[in-house]
């Protein structure tokens, strides 16, 4: 059985990478979170295993995978090539892995290891199942979006770069409010008058824009998310937008520093004027899902609502 896309995601133009097919796999990379005592345990369990059923098993420790990954792209010919990626960590842990691996997507399975998991969707007590499941060519990819983005500035030359889940115009702790002029491709939208504004994609719904009182978008929706950050006016509400234009969103007002953070792990200092250009990424990132992880049954678990309601969580059984 060949490996499929997720029911219930919508035939989109961008470019998807399949899941891997049955006995594709020959060399997998695991990036592991070796800060957390119960990951090094588990890499025992973990590294044996798959070494059976493969010829390569490559672990590098998250802590040193960003600058260690970019030796090896750079000394080699061509990119090292993993036909699967494998995530110890939690949601951050994802995050690192993705940012690293952009430029060359891998289908990526998280397994969990931190407190969410929207990301590191495989809880440890379903790994073996799991992982042979992908190897044996019933993974199911969840196609993410991701976005890329350009902070134009007249100080110096323009930052770039690509985030799964978030883009978020920041205010310093001690700072005011800001104004922040949001503009659809040439028609202006709104001014933002807020400690804030988050320009989210379907997976970074459930992060920093779901805490500020955005809306939960599936993982298969094609969208574009902005939510304002505690704004000065209750009719300043969040908006979901069509992927495909061009967002910008541009600094008019500021009493202090201001900050561009992107996926919560790059930095990035903006002023007054600064303008930031927002476009769908055209490759969307595969991760990896058990295949009976429906994305409502992981909202049921992640956010607690089984709980709430009576339910045991699993088959919606009171």
């Amino acid at each position: 059985m060949t490996g499929k896309a997720s029911s219930g995601a919508a035939p989109r133009a961008n470019s998807v990478i399949p899941a891997p097919e049955h006995g594709s796999v020959e060399h997998t990379l695991i990036i592991a979170d070796l800060e957390k005592p119960v990951v090094r345990k588990f890499l025992d369990e973990l590294v044996p295993w798959l070494s059976l059923r493969m010829p390569k098993v490559q672990v590098e420790p998250l802590s040193e995978f960003k600058s260690r990954y970019g030796e090896l792209v750079a000394q080699a010919d061509e990119p090292p090539n993993p036909n699967l990626a494998i995530v110890l960590g939690g949601d951050g842990a994802m995050l690192t892995a993705v940012r690293v691996l952009g430029a060359h997507p891998v289908a990526t399975l998280g397994i969990n290891f931190g407190r969410v998991g929207f990301l590191a969707a495989t809880p440890v007590s379903h790994w073996r199942e799991t992982v042979a499941g992908v190897l044996a060519g019933e993974g199911v990819v969840e196609p993410r979006m991701r976005i890329e983005f350009e902070l134009k500035s007249e100080r110096g030359p323009s930052a770039t770069g690509v985030a799964l889940n978030d883009v978020i115009v920041n205010r310093a702790a001690h700072q005011r409010m800001l104004t922040v002029s949001l503009t659809v491709g040439e028609t202006w939208v709104t001014d933002y008058r807020a400690d804030g504004v988050i320009v989210a994609t379907p997976s970074g719904s459930t992060a920093y824009s779901l805490s500020s009182g955005g809306p939960i978008l599936l993982p298969g929706v094609g969208a574009m998310l902005v939510t304002p950050i505690c704004p000065q006016g209750l009719a300043s509400r969040p908006i979901v937008l069509q992927p495909d234009g061009q967002l910008s969103v541009e600094l008019t007002y500021a009493s202090g520093m201001t900050t561009l953070v992107v996926d919560g792990q790059a930095y990035h200092p903006m002023e007054i004027g600064d303008r930031v250009i927002l476009r769908r990424h055209p490759i969307d990132f595969p991760l990896l899902a058990m295949p009976e992880l429906d994305p409502y049954r992981r909202l049921r678990e992640r956010l607690g609502w089984a709980q709430q309601l009576g339910h045991d969580g699993i088959n919606g059984e009171r």
